[in-house]
């Protein structure tokens, strides 16, 4: 049974605990309609090591009209069913714009950052900025799988949780590991540089780098930023008279160029005409 709030037109699933979380729960950025609807539901218990959650986009717009949505992604791998095609979509480094007419859904599972790497075999920086058909990683099943995902949605989940289970793989050291660290880049704001995360989790820095690359598919720099700017853009989105500087200060970044030149480049607006924009009440929520 899908458990979930409603929160204008997104409602989310029932979370895990803070602490278990390796994913915010933004990235939606920019300028659009409230014209679709985005359930955010979690896994079973037994794949909540590996899943993040499942999500669902539908959307129902009148004939001749067109809608998008800009996404500023997550360091995480997808399995998204879209138009009947399975796919496995890997980390977009840069800003993502899908557009929709009529009536229809998008359906996906995200991994949690780096525990896809053991289904695919090989680094997941292959992935990164590209994907793949999931048939290509796991054969005819796949294709059956996608051409049998008709049905509401906890149909889907039900199909997509048991054919993972199938094709579980060993446990891997790494993917945990990977885990904390993902989640003390999100959650702890004394992390400001990748030599913090070096020095909490006694790691050298070459090997750090290496593990992102295999497991997550971008450096621990690139996460650090990408949360960072998913909270900003939530931030002056939501509190919009708020100072830019203020809560650049308070997300770690003390040297304002540095900021703006990084918001600019994520969002493809300035700090502050992305909070004019939302005062104008023409960009959306970050969620």
């Amino acid at each position: 049974m899908l458990r979930a709030e409603n929160v204008g037109a997104v409602r989310h699933a029932d979370r895990v605990s803070p602490e278990t979380t390796t994913t915010s729960e933004y990235g939606i950025v920019g300028v659009r309609d409230v014209d679709f609807t985005l359930d955010r539901i979690a896994p079973a218990a037994d794949l909540a090591h590996l899943v993040e959650r499942h999500w669902l986009v539908s959307w129902e717009l009148p004939p001749g009209r067109t809608a998008s949505v800009t996404l500023l992604g997550h360091p995480c791998v997808n399995l998204v069913l879209d138009r009947g095609v399975l796919s496995v979509a890997g980390i977009g480094s840069g800003r993502f714009t899908y557009v929709y007419e009529g009536v229809g859904r998008v359906f996906g599972t995200k991994f949690r950052p780096g525990a896809f790497q053991p289904f695919l075999g090989s680094p997941v920086s292959g992935l990164t900025d590209s994907g793949m058909l999931a048939e290509q990683l796991w054969g005819p099943p796949a294709a059956a799988l996608a051409a049998s995902m008709t049905g509401p949605v906890e149909e889907l989940i039900t199909q997509v949780e048991g054919f993972l289970r199938a094709r579980l793989p060993e446990p891997d050291p790494h993917v945990q590991l990977v885990g904390r660290i993902v989640a003390d880049l999100l959650h702890d704001r004394t992390i400001t540089r990748v030599d913090d995360v070096v020095s909490r989790f006694d790691i050298p820095p070459r090997r750090l780098q290496r593990l992102f690359s295999r497991y997550v598919g971008v450096s621990p720099k690139w996460v650090l930023r990408r949360y960072r700017l998913h909270e900003a853009a939530a931030r002056l989105a939501e509190e919009h008279d708020r100072p830019w500087a203020e809560v650049a200060a308070e997300l770690g970044y003390f040297d304002q160029p540095h900021f703006t030149r990084d918001f600019t480049a994520a969002i493809g607006m300035t700090p502050v005409a992305y909070a004019r924009a939302c005062r104008r009440n023409e960009a959306a929520l970050s969620t």
